[in-house]
């Protein structure tokens, strides 16, 4: 299995230095705005070099307010990727409880078996 993103992030301070780690690209946003919208490519999607991962913000008309908007999502998605995950423990389903399913089961074949069509064979 390969990762797509390495273990842990380094995430810069400051918003210009984890842009240089970026790839900026900038496109027209589409959607209600009429004129002003279909003309100018105010759409930001940032590709963050080191973890691959891309983050697109189009809301706002202005590029550099998108531009803002997209570097806070990536560096909450850099955050939420350094958080530690808690260890999963193992667990079984009981005993009981395979029982109680098998049980269920047994009774919902004995109702759809009184649905079916009776047998002409059967039938004197």
């Amino acid at each position: 299995m390969v990762d797509s993103a390495p273990d842990f992030i380094p995430l810069p301070e400051t918003d210009e230095a984890l842009l240089e780690q970026c790839r900026v690209e900038t496109f027209r946003a589409g959607g209600k705005g009429g004129q002003h919208q279909n003309t100018t490519d105010s759409g930001v999607r940032l590709i963050h070099l080191p973890s691959g991962f891309v983050v697109t913000a189009r809301r706002n008309r202005s590029q550099h307010r998108n531009k803002v908007e997209a570097l806070a999502r990536l560096r909450a998605r850099i955050e939420e990727a350094n958080r530690p995950r808690p260890e999963r423990k193992a667990t079984r389903v009981p005993r009981s409880e395979k029982t109680r399913r098998l049980e269920a089961k047994r009774r919902q074949g004995k109702a759809k078996e009184l649905r079916k069509r009776p047998n002409s064979e059967e039938d004197p």
